[in-house]
């Protein structure tokens, strides 16, 4: 840089006289002191990244302040901007201070170093800010909290909630600089509370209960009188009652079906209440039914002239008697009518081919079917109707069944099969049977109607 001048080595020895060296040139001065100053940085940066427990962002590497400025200028905002602010200025006002010295650079050294706290205190309070948001809707507040911060709205809701959340302080930092909440903060901040207020409602005070909550003499049931055990009594008999007469009626079904006539005409002789209950239990059967095959056939007669003689075998309460105008004989088992005559339906009191109509309305019961229809040809006039309405669960084979039924001296006319509950027949007599009384008619077989337990 300079030249040594030659008067420095020719000092006399013991004379105590120590030569100076010339100062440098202001160049030379200005560059020793920006390397010194860049060591003190590094040395600044090592002992901050070894004392500091979390790891600080980077720092600017260039050699200039003013690099540094940009730099963190360039840098995402995680402190407020009125703090970035004084930063900037305070740091501005050290550059442009005094002449360069040791006291100057130790004072800059302790400036760096606030701010740099400041920065880091500003990181932070912004990740405690974050954590307690998080704690906030993990661990409700109580209700009556939310019902008293609901009550505030707008700006001074909005400045209270930021005031109160800047004044408590956050463990760990020493000082918070202020922050503020922007407007998106704050309403999902009032949203938060809202739900928070509908999910723990407070209860609801003895005062407002209403008037008419139920007592516990009310709820208490009232006590049983003599009335309601008599009651309870009656409809228990009654119930047992109907279930009795239910299981005779199943059984005489049975009987009546699995029997021949004459069996059937001895068991109601012996009981005559038996006929009662079984014709109560059938009607309540056919009750059932979306037409009474009974009412058919009435309604068919009503068509033809009233002279025609009815003879009506299986009549039970005479309905049909009581529904059309013509002359019935009505015949039956057991007598419900005084117009009722008791006897075989196989040997009925009438005169060979003295009625105009045969009916046999759901009374093929019995094994001997085949006495039945050869009565009804013998007491019908030639050319006679022979009208059958029968269930139709008992037919297998409704084809046999009708060949079978012109054997025995019959034609027919026509045939009803619509019904989903019952069959109509219509014959008209030809003549004698044709067969002998030892031919075997397997058609005249039908399945008797059983009724299940209920």
């Amino acid at each position: 840089m300079f030249e040594e001048p030659e008067w420095a080595d020719e000092a006399p020895a013991g004379t105590g006289f120590r030569p100076v060296a010339p100062r440098p040139p202001p160049a030379a001065a200005s560059q020793i002191k920006g390397s010194k100053h860049r060591q003190l940085l590094a040395t600044l940066r090592a002992l901050e990244a070894a004392s500091l427990p979390q790891q600080p962002p980077s720092l600017p590497s260039s050699d200039s302040e003013e690099d540094v400025v940009e730099r963190k200028k360039k840098r995402p905002k995680k402190a407020s901007s009125a703090s970035t602010s004084i930063e900037v200025k305070k740091r501005k006002r050290c550059q442009k201070q005094g002449p360069p010295g040791s006291e100057y650079e130790e004072k800059e050294v302790e400036r760096k170093k606030k701010c740099l706290k400041g920065v880091f205190n500003a990181n932070d309070s912004a990740k405690e800010q974050k954590r307690k948001k998080k704690c906030q809707k993990q661990v409700p507040s109580s209700p009556t909290q939310h019902l008293d911060d609901d009550n505030q709205t707008g700006p001074k809701a909005w400045k209270s909630s930021t005031t109160s959340d800047l004044s408590k302080p956050s463990p760990g930092t020493t000082s918070n600089p202020p922050q503020t909440l922007s407007r998106k903060q704050w309403r999902n901040r009032q949203k938060n509370k809202r739900r928070h207020k509908n999910k723990f409602r407070p209860p609801q005070p003895l005062d407002q209960a209403p008037a008419t909550a139920p007592t516990e003499e009310a709820e208490m049931p009232p006590a049983p009188s003599p009335d309601n055990h008599e009651d309870r009594a009656g409809a228990l008999r009654a119930r047992m009652a109907q279930r009795l007469d239910g299981a005779r009626f199943r059984y005489l079904n049975e009987q009546l079906y699995s029997k021949p006539s004459s069996a059937a005409q001895r068991l109601f002789q012996e009981d005559p209440e038996a006929f009662l209950l079984y014709h109560r239990g059938f009607q309540s059967q056919v009750k059932k039914w979306p037409l009474q095959p009974v009412d058919r056939i009435a309604r068919d007669l009503r068509q033809r002239p009233a002279s025609l003689v009815v003879a009506d075998f299986g009549c039970g309460d005479c309905r049909l008697a009581s529904s059309i105008r013509n002359t019935v004989h009505c015949f039956d088992l057991a007598s419900l009518d005084p117009r009722v005559t008791v006897c075989d339906m196989a040997q009925v009191p009438l005169e060979d081919e003295s009625v105009d109509v045969a009916v046999f309305c759901l009374s093929l019961m019995g094994t001997n079917i085949r006495d039945f229809l050869e009565e009804a040809n013998r007491v019908l006039k030639q050319g006679g109707l022979l009208k059958v309405a029968e269930v139709s669960s008992r037919f297998e084979d409704v084809r046999t069944f009708l060949g079978a039924v012109t054997k025995l001296g019959f034609k027919v006319i026509s045939k009803d099969l619509t019904n989903s509950h019952f069959f109509l027949f219509d014959f008209e007599k030809t003549g004698p049977p044709r067969v002998g009384p030892k031919a075997q008619l397997t058609g005249l077989k039908l399945q008797p109607c059983l009724y299940k337990r209920r």
